[in-house]
């Protein structure tokens, strides 16, 4: 590519080494968050939601279980400010519920957001300025003695209106383009708002370091975060939040890695909605917290209902491949990603595994509101025996015998494959029930009896060709090797190796039954047929008859040793 010398770094790393955090291998417990869904991600809507769908969406923060949101920019818009006062005059929010508020360093934003906060029960009080290279020299044209002055100035004034209100504020302060910003300055910067505002253990500051447009990768974020946390004064005054975006697409890296950097609160939206690409996915990063083991204290249980509720408010569409939440995350169309699936589900069903393991899935689906069904297994011309045979127990209750799962998975895949598309649970069936179930024609069965006789039974079967029905008599061992022996004798079929398995397809007395029999004829061609029926020794014969059928007619399509 052409112009790539016009690009150089636009971050800088910290003065000494910051690489404690490398030391870790794992978050091992989970942030306080605070979501940003109703300022940060609003914000970047095509269509900003309404008062209403704001409410709505407050509300599912809650459920969710965020113990701090910040609701919005008061003084930005009379939208802004009427949402927030609609949650304090209606008491909408909870009591264990902390919503937080933004407002730039400059005096007459700072007084409007006072105004809206007015008979909040506790807020925080979120104040920026911006403080990298670029936002000091082409916006401001301000030097560094001057930028600390708007943010000390800020401080003390949200300190002396806070105070003369007498509301319950807690107050956070951003070093907006933090990862713009020599981490020096950053400090120098943060120490002064410190000093100002003299938090304690009891009411700590929150110091957030946003990554406002993400410039390096995640390993620079992490060493600026530890060098923050290393010689921030007050230390154990101060929370450290994260404020990562997703320019470079490592907006959860960047988080995971500025926890173990020492971080204690993380800012972020629900699927990373947010400025640009977005902001850091909290439900990504909760979930990944999950798989190893850790409480990420928010109930993602029912991810597909939150991504509903989602895509209804912001007229935003979760992609397919959003990890955990997209449609197809837990999806197999693969052959050998779909048979190591089903086997690592019945081992771990047999086995009574404590941990979850299995091939392919790094998360069991269930635990955020997914299903086997129609989420883990889907067929296409990719997928194989084992996917096919799994779908058709799962949605429908065929026990699929080993040996005929190949025969069902070619039949399938040739009709995905001419169709060019995926095929319905209730698709596949159709093609299963077409090729394999109760076949008859041109042998179609009518009715049985047996008798037993010396050394074993005898069967007779009558069974219908065309317009025609014949009455065929056969001995045998036992009941099913009598009707063979009375169809092999009479139909000029020769086959052997006749293999046969049944179950019920439901449970109580009035159940179907499902039989299945494999058969080879003399040039060693196989035919599989299954038989339907309320009476099982029915259900047998016209598996046997149907395999018989495809024999006949030279119709199977299978090939290879099923």
């Amino acid at each position: 590519m052409k112009n790539f010398t016009k690009y150089d770094k636009g971050y800088y790393m910290p003065p000494e080494q910051c690489t404690d955090w490398c030391k870790k291998d794992s978050v091992e417990q989970p942030p306080i968050w605070c979501s940003v869904d109703l300022r940060d991600g609003n914000q970047a809507l095509v269509t900003p939601m309404s008062l209403e769908e704001k409410l709505e969406f407050f509300g599912l923060l809650v459920k969710i279980g965020f113990k701090e949101i910040e609701v919005g920019f008061p003084a930005a818009s009379e939208t802004e400010f009427t949402f927030l006062r609609t949650l304090i005059e209606n008491n909408l929010i909870p009591d264990d519920v902390t919503v937080q508020v933004l407002t730039q360093s400059r005096e007459h934003i700072i007084r409007r957001t006072f105004e809206a906060l007015k008979g909040c029960k506790k807020a925080i009080v979120h104040l920026y300025n911006s403080t990298s290279v670029a936002q000091r020299e082409q916006v401001f044209g301000k030097d560094k003695k001057e930028i600390i002055g708007i943010a000390t100035e800020g401080a003390k004034l949200i300190k002396r209106l806070a105070k003369e209100d007498g509301g319950n504020y807690l107050f956070e302060y951003s070093p907006e383009s933090f990862t713009g910003t020599e981490p020096e300055f950053a400090l120098e910067i943060c120490n002064e708002v410190i000093k100002v505002l003299e938090p304690t253990p009891e009411r700590p500051l929150i110091i957030n370091l946003p990554s406002t447009v993400e410039t390096s990768m995640p390993h620079v974020y992490a060493c600026q975060v530890e060098y923050m946390h290393k010689h921030l004064e007050r230390r154990d005054s101060v929370l450290i939040s994260l404020h990562p975006h997703n320019d470079r697409g490592c907006g959860v890296s960047d988080a995971e890695m500025g926890l173990l950097a020492g971080a204690d609160r993380v800012e972020g939206t629900l699927f990373g909605n947010g400025e640009r690409t977005g902001n850091v996915d909290i439900i990504t990063l909760a979930m990944n917290m999950f798989t190893h083991g850790v409480d990420p204290m928010l109930d993602f249980s029912d991810i597909p209902s939150v991504r509903a509720i989602y895509e209804r408010l912001t007229n935003m569409t979760v992609p397919p491949r959003q990890p955990y939440a997209g449609q197809l995350v837990f999806t197999a169309f693969s052959g050998s990603h779909q048979d190591a699936i089903a086997k690592g589900l019945a081992y771990r069903k047999e086995h009574d595994k404590k941990y979850w393991d299995v091939p392919y899935l790094p998360i069991d689906p269930a635990d955020i509101g997914r299903n086997y069904d129609g989420d883990v297994i889907r067929i296409n011309s990719q997928s194989g025996k084992g996917g096919v045979s799994y779908l058709l127990e799962q949605s429908f209750g065929y026990h699929i015998p080993k040996n005929m799962r190949e025969a069902v998975g070619y039949a399938v895949k040739n009709v995905s494959d001419h169709a060019h598309k995926e095929l319905l649970p209730d698709e596949v069936l159709g093609v299963f029930t077409d090729n394999f179930v109760n076949i008859e024609s041109p042998l179609s069965f009518v009715r049985y009896t047996f008798n037993n006789v010396s050394g074993g039974v005898q069967a007779s079967v009558t069974v219908r060709e065309g317009n025609k029905t014949r009455d065929l008599i056969g001995t045998g061992n036992g009941a099913l090797d009598a009707v063979s022996n009375a169809l092999k004798s009479n139909t000029g079929i020769a086959y052997s190796n006749l293999q046969y398995s049944e179950h019920a397809l439901e449970e109580g007395s009035h159940s179907r039954a499902a039989a299945y029999v494999g058969i080879t004829d003399a040039v060693n061609h196989k035919a599989w047929a299954v038989g339907i029926d309320n009476d099982i020794m029915r259900a047998s014969i016209k598996a046997l008859i149907g395999a018989i059928n495809k024999l006949k007619t030279k119709s199977d399509k299978e090939f290879g040793d099923n």
